[in-house]
């Protein structure tokens, strides 16, 4: 199948759109390289856990157990490989409702000293970030991020450390498209900070911003050679990957999909139709990136070159699981486990790599 750079309205973070409906007339289509050789091919996927609610944001603790957090329910929930599920405990101060409630989890890099846990919640007034100690059990997280905004849909909410062990934060424009241009505002963007929620060293606007002019990104990764990739939402005609650059502008509300001035916004790597995506959580692993699929109710795989450009993508697993919210690579490199996103018996999928 071939990807469609076209971008389409949003009807919550599901895209918008007709569900199931076919590709734009006059859209453009990318044309991507063959896919390359020596890519994984995923095996036969297994559900490890299932009868949760809005299983959401997934990191993994260094001996193999994930944490996955529970959107409205504000539960995290520690699950083995053997799909053991214990109910660690609620997050205070979550106030769940549309899109937002308790989203991303990430595991501190030294995690073995610092046993530091992090999380994205919506509260009352805004959205935040947390950590706490994961040993001494949730207690009072500490609050490390305040300020970016909130509202009934495009909360972002992704958490991921990068390899140079920095926290980066994936937020939206809450429907205000003017937070996307605003540097000063914390909506709309891709954050980067230290491990205590300060900006991070050679960050490009002296705050947290990393890079801005998004509309609501909700997946972040890394390939092999240190470059990140990030998946957002479209409105109409246009859901993208990206490939992020240090202080660049990706286009939002000016431009969608492809398009518009090159020397001001950086284009997307690819795109797809919203009914084909909805694109939430993202992973590398064995030479492709993944794409979980909530609209297009598919996990894509899309092999990406040496040079960082992307292959064909390839769609897996079509309306079996409903709504893909993440991906993650296992420790170990020889699974992905996935989180639905469907209301009830929600849960956790592992896809064997081989």
């Amino acid at each position: 199948m071939t990807a469609l750079l076209t971008v389409t309205s949003c009807s919550g973070d599901g895209g918008g759109g007709t569900a199931g409906g076919s590709s734009p007339s006059g859209a453009q289509s990318v044309r991507p390289t063959s896919t390359s050789t020596g890519t994984a091919r995923p095996g036969e996927p297994r559900v490890l856990v299932k009868g949760r609610e809005v299983t959401w944001g997934l990191a993994f603790l260094p001996g193999g157990d994930a944490l996955v957090t529970e959107r409205e329910t504000a539960q995290l929930l520690r699950i083995t490989p053997k799909g053991k599920v214990t109910e660690v405990g609620k997050i205070p101060g979550v106030s769940a409702g549309g899109e937002g409630g308790l989203l991303g989890v990430a595991v501190s890099p030294g995690f073995a000293t610092d046993t530091w846990v992090y999380v994205y919640y919506t509260a009352k007034s805004d959205n935040r970030i947390a950590r706490f100690h994961y040993t001494t059990g949730i207690g009072k997280p500490q609050v490390i991020v305040t300020g970016i905004p909130k509202g009934g849909n495009h909360n972002g909410g992704r958490l991921a450390f990068g390899p140079d062990r920095l926290l980066y934060a994936s937020t939206g424009e809450v429907g205000r498209e003017k937070h996307s241009q605003d540097k000063k505002s914390l909506g709309g963007k891709i954050l980067r900070m230290t491990p205590d929620g300060k900006p991070a060293p050679g960050n490009p606007f002296n705050s947290l911003v990393w890079s801005y002019g998004h509309r609501n990104v909700q997946g972040l990764a890394w390939d092999t050679e240190g470059r990140l990739f990030a998946t957002e939402f479209g409105q109409d005609r246009f859901d993208e990957v990206n490939r992020i650059v240090k202080g660049r502008n990706y286009g939002w509300p000016e431009v969608e999909g492809m398009g518009g001035d090159a020397a001001r916004f950086k284009p997307p790597v690819l795109t797809w139709t919203p009914s084909e995506a909805s694109p939430s959580g993202l992973a590398y692993a064995q030479r492709s990136l993944w794409v979980a699929a909530l609209r297009g109710e598919r996990l894509w795989q899309v092999p990406l070159l040496r040079n960082g450009v992307v292959g064909r993508p390839i769609p897996l697993f079509k309306g079996r699981y409903g709504r893909i919210r993440s991906v993650v690579p296992a420790p170990d490199g020889t699974s992905l486990w996935l989180t639905t996103d469907n209301g009830d018996n929600d849960g956790v999928i592992v896809v064997p790599l081989r």
